[in-house]
């Protein structure tokens, strides 16, 4: 089982005080964190991309093709890509770039997105949604399969047999596909046989588990080994050296980014007993001491069947 870690970059306030870090520092910091998670020994860091105040990395390539040099062994991928409001062109060619950089590390994480900033921002309406996604998705995985690549679709100029460089180093370049947790979404992933990463950030964990396997079945019937897919969890959580420690200096954070998103979303308040409940051993937020932290992802992987455990940390201040 695989084991990482992965950031949206965020700039949020401290609760506490009011500090404000700026995202030229907070960009050079994950970096660092990286290059620490590289030594350490961890599998895989991941990059969120995301087009607002409170998030310091847009263009997830970018930073993680500046650690690459300073990394051996870490495998780098987005978490996610938001692919229907970019051109899978350019996300091709950068993550080809970063795996020739990082020597055969780079993954995609492809997604739709939680967060819709980006849509206007590059000209696109939300009432394509599922449609952008769809088409954008197919078009990434042709520039994959071949050098040269003939297509059309509604949303984007076609291409007729054009070259795209450079290649990547690995053949195929990987790609993930990002689930909030829809039975639609991972159909999708099990029909085209790609791995799949489940966003498990609230609610019971082992309710995931029927959609591994629908997951699995789709696999199966459109001609995949289901044995060879790989299923990733993204959670968010936060390790001390107690779990009194941890609770104390993660709870704050997490409360203020939850009744921020709550507001825009619609949600009732998040308050101590809701945070209390996540971390429960049924619950999906990894908060505690390493042991506390082990056993939850044990269960995990027990109850659903993941193959990668990526914690997202932390969920605010830092």
């Amino acid at each position: 089982m695989e084991i990482g870690i992965s950031t949206f970059v965020e700039t949020t306030p401290d609760p506490q005080t009011g500090e404000l870090i700026t995202h030229a520092q907070r960009l050079r910091e994950v970096v660092e964190e990286i290059v620490l998670a590289d030594q350490v020994g961890l599998d895989v860091f991941g990059v969120g991309e995301h087009h607002r105040q409170d998030y310091a990395a847009s263009a997830p390539a970018i930073l993680l093709a500046a650690a690459a040099p300073q990394t051996k062994h870490i495998r780098l991928t987005s978490a996610v890509t938001v692919l229907s409001s970019d051109d899978p062109v350019r996300v091709f060619q950068q993550f080809a770039m970063l795996d020739g950089i990082s020597d055969g590390r780079a993954e995609i994480m492809a997604g739709r997105g939680s967060f819709i900033e980006s849509f206007p921002l590059f000209g696109y309406s939300l009432n394509d949604y599922e449609e952008l996604f769809d088409e954008k998705l197919e078009l990434l995985l042709k520039l994959r399969e071949s050098e040269r690549v003939s297509w059309e679709g509604r949303h984007r100029p076609a291409i007729d047999n054009l070259g795209v460089y450079p290649r990547p180093v690995q053949d195929p370049l990987p790609v993930w596909i990002g689930s909030g947790g829809t039975p639609k979404s991972v159909v999708r992933a099990g029909i085209l046989g790609l791995p799949l990463v489940l966003a498990i950030i609230g609610g019971r964990p082992a309710q995931f588990a029927p959609l591994v396997e629908i997951y699995k079945k789709a696999a199966a019937q459109s001609g995949h080994d289901p044995s060879k897919l790989q299923v990733a969890s993204h959670s968010h959580g936060f390790v001390a050296e107690t779990t009194e420690k941890a609770v104390e200096q993660f709870f704050p954070s997490t409360q203020y980014v939850m009744n921020v998103l709550g507001r825009e979303r619609g949600w009732g308040p998040y308050t101590r007993a809701s945070f209390d409940a996540a971390r429960s051993p049924e619950g999906a937020l990894y908060v505690g001491d390493p042991e506390t932290v082990a056993q939850k992802i044990i269960a995990l992987r027990k109850n659903v069947g993941v193959t990668r455990f990526m914690l997202h940390v932390p969920l605010g201040y830092e």
